[in-house]
């Protein structure tokens, strides 16, 4: 079945987690443990033999090789008027579309990170060491908890993703939180987005933290990419602009960042379906139930990266970005076919959706009152 409706897929409509639910519980119950396996290993299978015959697998160099260009292109074009222009108001300006293209710069990293670009280990590795330089975002880390999420999205207690000290995603999530953290997670739908300005931020600290705490895959390499951000970053602010301009330039750069990659983070698994710790589910349904799709168009796909095609991403996250449009078409067909829920919705309805699930699930904390 193919849901594409204003109702939040999973968890605010009772009858659809309800639905969703006894769709998995009907195949347990109906067969063996062993052949409900190989039935969904047979499945995905067969969707993966039916995005290859497309060639959607097959690596997109040239279009990775215009995406590099073009976002250094950008890239440059911003420092340019950084280093040219004398107009403080043009200098916010350029700070916003300097976030915009470091968000950019990470949805190609992330596709590194996926191996989306090159056929090669190797060469995506260096690409997204490159990556690491242009934005301090720590190259171990990322990759080590990415993978995490991506073999167990939306599980309560298996994804990095889903376990944060500010946030609740379940109300068994909320009431175990203490102090501060209880009361932030007590009115958390009002404070989601303004908490995503600083998202850039909690990136950088916890990937620095990560990068002396822990053993890194290139340890001399990764800290020195990362020290060479920081001196290359502070050091253009600051020599072309003025003090407390800088300060200010570095405030709203920092701060837009965070609300974009968070913009285009949020929607692909947030108020979706929440695996239990002795939850079992297959492969296929797990990654198509627990994301959301939002609608693609020119300006959506750039936005999000590619990453508003989250179903078709999560089972074949090697797949190069440019071609999970055209995958989604195979995917939402065998899902029908199958009676697989998949679901897709707008911007607008995810953001809706996103805030009325963590107001729901922090309900505990105001005394019930959803």
């Amino acid at each position: 079945m193919t849901t594409q409706k204003s109702t939040p897929a999973g968890i605010e409509s009772i009858g659809q987690r309800s639905a969703v639910r006894n769709t998995t519980d009907v195949v347990a119950a109906d067969r063996p443990r062993d052949q409900v396996d190989l039935q969904s290993i047979q499945e995905y299978a067969e969707l993966k033999h039916l995005v290859t015959q497309r060639g959607l697998l097959n690596k997109q160099l040239g279009y990775y090789a215009y995406k590099f260009t073009s976002t250094l292109g950008l890239l440059a074009l911003s420092i340019a008027v950084l280093a040219l222009v004398d107009v403080f108001w043009v200098q916010l300006i350029n700070a916003g579309f300097m976030a915009f293209v470091f968000a950019q710069l990470a949805y190609i990293g992330h596709d590194a990170g996926h191996r989306q670009i090159f056929q090669s280990a190797r060469n995506n590795e260096i690409a997204g060491l490159f990556i690491s330089f242009t934005l301090a975002l720590e190259r171990t880390w990322w990759v080590e908890k990415h993978n995490r999420h991506h073999n167990n999205p939306n599980h309560v207690e298996l994804d990095p993703d889903a376990d944060f000290p500010i946030l609740a995603f379940t109300k068994a999530q909320a009431v175990t939180k203490k102090g501060i953290f209880r009361l932030i997670v007590g009115y958390q739908a009002f404070l989601f987005i303004p908490m995503l300005l600083l998202e850039g931020l909690g990136l950088r600290l916890v990937g620095t933290q990560y990068l002396f705490t822990n053993k890194l895959k290139y340890p001399v390499a990764e800290r020195l990419l990362m020290m060479g951000h920081f001196i290359a970053y502070f050091g253009l602010v600051f020599f072309f602009l003025d003090g407390w301009h800088a300060v200010y330039f570095i405030i709203v750069q920092q701060m837009l960042f965070g609300l974009i990659l968070g913009s285009a983070f949020a929607p692909n698994h947030k108020g979706m379906l929440m695996v239990g710790e002795n939850e079992q589910m297959d492969f296929l349904r797990r990654q198509v139930l627990t994301a959301r799709n939002v609608q693609g168009h020119p300006i959506t796909d750039m936005w999000y990266g590619g990453l508003n095609y989250q179903i078709e991403h999560h089972l074949f996250p090697n797949m190069p970005r440019n071609n999970l449009k055209e995958a989604q078409i195979v995917v939402k067909a065998f899902c029908e076919d199958h009676a697989i829920p998949y679901y897709e919705t707008n911007v607008a309805q995810s953001v809706k959706e996103i805030l009325h699930h963590l107001h729901q699930e922090s309900a505990p904390l105001r005394g019930g009152r959803a």
